[in-house]
């Protein structure tokens, strides 16, 4: 065994699981482009009260999962970022202090950290991808966001996934809801688990989104949040299933969605998958208007987004079979060098090939002409050039096509455009 392994929590990605994330990734760059969205990319640590003030001192990622030290000179605590949203809207603020800006759509596909406990599906370092629409967030933009998520599902192949959707009303709504909660938790209060307890007392909203049955069973008698939003807001709300009806994208209300974190308001939504178990989201997201003023914007900025975890979303897609038509490649050629003292004109062949665009291969090993074909083969290279003392004599190469064995004599310009044209569909 090796003498070191790696921090529990955190995992390698060796290059047969790296390909499945590549296409994962590709298609995610597609359907954001289709929509209009453009990347970012922000620090992977940022000062600790960006979370703290952004997320809400109630949550447990601020209470329990923040990795923070004291680097800065001047004793701030830093804390590597363990969700995008709030990075991102302090970088949009940044670069907009004047708030008078349009529309902005950003994605992003970046790693995260929480101080959890490593199970299947959530590591502590562990990779999300996302897209924040700041600018504007009413129910057409609330769909755009939502449709954007589905849309890479979608295109991935994922079927089974259940969208959950709600609407949380604005602070003075979810301020009269939690007094009409704590009411009705009162007779159960002993009756709860500790970390719901522990809720009650800080936000008892967040007791709606317990995994335990026993807290589960209790919740299912509380009042709904959605009758203590004003007709305004359940009319925004309704405005929102409408276009996801018309859009075609399946969903249910589900009265007990109050998402994690404390900057979502009016809509929120979640995508489960019954390929994850308990802890069965593979995405989620919702409105956060009021984030940017925490963040010391003097007015509030309307804002929707979502996320979506790499590693849960990988899961799913092995469960459901996904990654079985994702056929692996290798090089397009690789170099069989027959005579030892050869390898300085293979290399100039291998040079000349790449340089044409042609995926190449050599062997480094000076192992045997068999060692080299079984290599070959194990890397699924499309074809073998052969590099003999005749062939340098002759300026003339045997080209061996690996799946049918047939095999071509052609001087080396030939070479790149024979497999060009082999390549094309």
């Amino acid at each position: 065994m090796a003498q070191f392994q790696a921090v529990k929590g955190a995992k390698d990605i060796f290059p047969d699981e790296i390909v499945r994330w590549h296409y994962i990734e590709g298609v995610i760059r597609s359907v954001t482009s289709l929509y209009g969205f453009s990347e970012i990319r922000t620090p992977a640590f940022e000062y600790t009260e960006l979370f703290q003030r952004g997320i809400g001192s109630t949550t447990d990622i601020v209470g329990k999962e923040m990795f923070s030290f004291l680097p800065d000179p001047n004793g701030r605590s830093i804390t590597l970022r363990p969700e995008m949203t709030a990075g991102v809207m302090r970088a949009f603020l940044q670069k907009n202090p004047g708030g008078g800006v349009p529309v902005h759509k950003l994605f992003y596909i970046a790693d995260l950290f929480r101080k959890e406990r490593p199970q299947a599906g959530r590591q502590r370092q562990f990779t999300q991808f996302g897209a924040e629409l700041i600018g504007v967030a009413n129910p057409a933009a609330v769909v755009e966001a939502v449709s954007l998520m589905m849309q890479v599902f979608d295109t991935l192949g994922l079927h089974g996934l259940r969208l959950r959707i709600n609407s949380l009303g604005d602070l003075e709504d979810r301020m009269r809801y939690r007094e009409e909660l704590r009411s009705y938790l009162e007779p159960y209060r002993n009756d709860l688990d500790e970390a719901s307890r522990e809720r009650f007392e800080k936000n008892p909203m967040r007791i709606l989104d317990s995994k335990n049955p026993a807290v589960q069973e209790i919740v299912a008698g509380a009042p709904k949040l959605l009758d203590c939003i004003k007709p305004e807001g359940r009319q925004e709300f309704e405005k929102v299933l409408g276009y996801l009806s018309d859009r075609q994208i399946a969903f249910e209300v589900d009265h007990l969605l109050v998402r994690g974190l404390d900057y979502y308001g009016h809509t929120a939504f979640e995508v489960v998958s019954p390929e994850l178990g308990a802890q069965d989201a593979i995405g989620g997201g919702g409105r956060y208007d009021a984030l940017s003023k925490e963040l010391g914007s003097s007015a509030e900025i309307p804002a929707v987004g979502f996320a979506v975890g790499m590693e849960r979303l990988i899961i799913t897609m092995e469960k459901q079979g996904l990654f079985a038509t994702l056929s692996p490649h290798g090089p397009q050629v690789f170099i069989v060098l027959q005579d030892a003292g050869l390898e300085d004109h293979a290399m100039r062949i291998a040079d000349r090939l790449r340089r044409s665009g042609i995926m190449t291969e050599t062997d480094l090993a000076g192992r045997s002409m068999k060692a080299q074909m079984r290599e070959a083969n194990r890397l699924l290279a499309g074809f073998a050039l052969f590099v003999g003392q005749d062939e340098v004599a002759s300026g003339s190469y045997t080209l061996r096509n690996l799946r049918t064995s047939e095999q071509v004599a052609l001087e080396l310009d030939a070479i790149p455009g024979v497999l060009h044209e082999s390549s094309k569909p």
